[in-house]
């Protein structure tokens, strides 16, 4: 490894005219520098899989103003993984402070705006006005999590050259020198720069190429383990199934011990569920598809570990988390019309939802502005070898199920927060949301039950299944709604290092989980007051038409038997008895509830439902058109209507 010379310079100055000054031939070496000690860890790997820090490289080049980014991969080797932008490139000046300042980001400050990396009225915002997402600065060297070898290729608009770096990540290590462990910088790595004459002037972007890819990450993006379990046990199950399952989509697999060689055949090795043939957004459109296909087949509860191997999950994942449009359309902007329950909900906490229709070809953003939050994303794309990520959620042409409810409940909101009673030391500044919480009693795949998180458009969290612990017994409920919050302004500061999971003592999040608790109650009472709606309707309808069934056996019988179309069956009363009690209508056909129905009430069951007597009358009239009850005394026909109820009331 290089040795610095005597007389390399410190200063991000110096660094950014040797910089300039350099060649292929006469290239600048120097160190990695973090600002703070703790910070240097980062090139032991922060982040928990791959496809977290693929993630961090795409939020850096959405905060660069990229409206592509382009990753390719040599799958299923996966030997080799570039990462191409459009963006706006870093110059020298830049590369060197984030060279020398790995985590201390000039993002949201002035220097970045002098940098070219913030916005020259706004540090929050990116040169062309997107919300940052990057804060400290760490997302590039997220690629430790990957290769501890990587080569940068940057350039700028109006710069007639390229900048060139070439990485080799340091392990960070607790073990160092008395005098290291005192220093206030840490050195992460060596970097070799320089610089080479550029093809086109207004080019501008940056490529990183990963190389050396660390052999536990390779193994993880191969699916390595899944396969090895499957080679170990062949055998077949007592019903003939495998014990384990290949997944049911995959990207192929390389031989044991040869890397070079794919297992099956060289145009069979993979199952996908798109084709070659099919451009970058059908073959996503795809892959969701094969999702929501398994509901209708074999899988009731389709879960990505069952349905693909780790790459397409990586794929998956990666959609959700980064900001780009949804795969078919926001709920936000679907001419919804009649195909789902709509409400408000309501500022106030503890008031109702708000029910609302929407008319034909009308939306929620536009009559109800909400939803503007989910817009992020719109001039971005990112590729993935031959697919173009957009967010993976379905809203319509959902399966139908033997639920009662037929149609989806979709619940939308809105938020604005100043904590007027905290000091702004303590509350962390205002907070802004939207959000939508949708139930629907399929939901696919499973790992989109819950809670997902949006802080300008990115998330790192995905789907939260507890619903930020939510405590109430609603297990089954729960299993049928998916959310997902839009933050417009706050909650950054309750994101932790890594992005992936929350600091759940701040104050935005305490008031997020409040207002997410109440939203879910709401979702609950609605529901079960619909469902109960539908079943006593359905109840209604089932009664009437029994109704209708039994008066038109009735009506044929009395019709043939008297051979009069317009004959119709007498009226049949169960009464008290008594003269006070008697119908002057000689055709009505009147019996003593009391030696028919006996003892009508056991316990708290009631024996003569209105449902049964409507029977017994449809029978009374029914023996009454074949002259049955003309020869009996009024006593023996109360017997014998008696043990016809008795019949009715025997159960198997």
């Amino acid at each position: 490894m290089s040795t610095i010379p005597k007389t390399q310079v410190n200063t991000d100055a110096d660094l950014s005219d040797r910089i300039k000054a350099s060649s292929r031939e006469s290239p600048v070496d120097t160190r990695l520098k973090t600002d703070q000690r703790v910070l240097a860890r980062v090139t032991d790997g922060i982040y928990r899989q791959p496809e977290s820090a693929i993630r961090e490289l795409v939020s850096n080049a959405y905060d660069a103003d990229a409206t592509q980014v382009i990753i390719k991969t040599d799958r299923p080797r996966f030997e080799t993984i570039t990462i191409e932008d459009d963006g706006r490139g870093m110059a020298p000046d830049a590369l060197a402070y984030m060279l020398k300042h790995i985590g201390g980001s000039a993002k949201r400050s002035v220097r970045g705006s002098s940098l070219g990396i913030a916005n020259p009225d706004d540090p929050m915002l990116s040169p062309k006005g997107r919300r940052l997402i990057g804060k400290i600065g760490i997302g590039l060297f997220s690629v430790s999590q990957l290769t501890n070898r990587f080569h940068i290729v940057t350039k700028t608009a109006g710069d007639n050259w390229l900048t060139v770096a070439s990485v080799v990540m340091r392990q960070y290590s607790e073990e160092v020198s008395p005098e290291l462990a005192e220093a206030e910088e840490r050195e992460a790595g060596l970097v070799k720069i320089w610089r080479e004459p550029a093809s086109s002037l207004e080019a501008h972007g940056t490529t990183l190429t990963l190389t050396n890819i660390r052999p536990n990450t390779r193994n993880t993006l191969r699916s390595a383990d899944l396969w090895a379990n499957i080679d170990a046990d062949p055998s077949l199950g007592s019903e003939g199934m495998r014990a384990i399952e290949p997944p049911k989509f995959h990207i192929g697999r390389v031989k044991e011990g040869d890397p070079s060689s794919l297992e099956g055949h060289e145009n069979q090795y993979d199952r996908l569920p798109w084709t070659p043939e099919d451009d970058s957004d059908s073959a996503f459109r795809k892959l969701v598809d094969a999702v929501w296909q398994q509901v209708e087949g074999t899988s009731m509860n389709p879960k990505l570990d069952d349905i693909f191997d780790y790459y397409l999950r990586m794929v998956w994942r990666l959609s959700l988390a980064i900001p780009v449009p949804y795969v078919f359309e926001s709920p936000f902007e679907m001419a919804i019309s009649d195909q789902m329950y709509l409400y408000e909900m309501p500022k106030n906490l503890k008031a109702a939802a708000k029910r609302f229709d929407l008319g034909n070809g009308e939306t929620i953003v536009a009559t109800r502005s909400i939803g503007e939050g989910a817009r992020d994303g719109g001039d971005f794309a990112v590729f993935v070898d031959e697919l173009r990520l957009t967010r993976p959620i379905k809203f319509s042409g959902l399966p139908t199920t033997a639920h009662a409810i037929r149609k989806p409940l979709l619940f939308v909101g809105s938020c604005s927060e100043d904590f007027p009673d905290v000091p702004r030391e303590v509350s962390g500044g205002s907070l802004k949301f939207e959000a939508y919480l949708i139930w629907t009693p399929k939901i696919a795949p499973t790992e989109h039950r819950g809670v997902l998180v949006r802080v300008h458009g990115s998330s790192g969290t995905l789907f939260d299944p507890t619903f930020m612990h939510y405590q109430v017994s609603e297990q089954t409920r729960l299993k049928q709604i998916t959310c997902e919050v839009f933050v417009s302004q706050g909650f950054e500061a309750a994101l932790n290092i890594d992005r992936e999971s929350f600091n759940f003592a701040h104050p935005h999040v305490v008031y997020l989980t409040r207002w997410l608790h109440a939203a879910l109650r709401r979702v609950a009472t609605e529901q079960k007051r619909i469902a109960s709606e539908i079943r006593d309707e359905h109840r209604i309808a089932a009664a009437a038409k029994t109704e209708a069934t039994m008066s038109g056996i009735v009506r044929k019988a009395w019709q043939e038997e008297a051979d009069d179309l317009g004959a119709e069956p007498p009226l049949v009363v169960f009464g008290q008895g008594g003269p006070e009690s008697e119908i002057e209508d000689s055709s009505t056909y009147q019996f003593r509830r009391a030696p028919i129905f006996g003892q009508e009430t056991v316990g708290n069951k009631t024996i003569a439902t209105p449902r049964i007597e409507r029977q017994m009358q449809a029978l009374v009239q029914l023996l009454a058109a074949f002259g049955v009850l003309e020869s009996l005394s009024e006593q023996q026909q109360e017997r014998l209507l008696s043990r016809i109820l008795q019949i009715l009331q025997v159960t198997v």
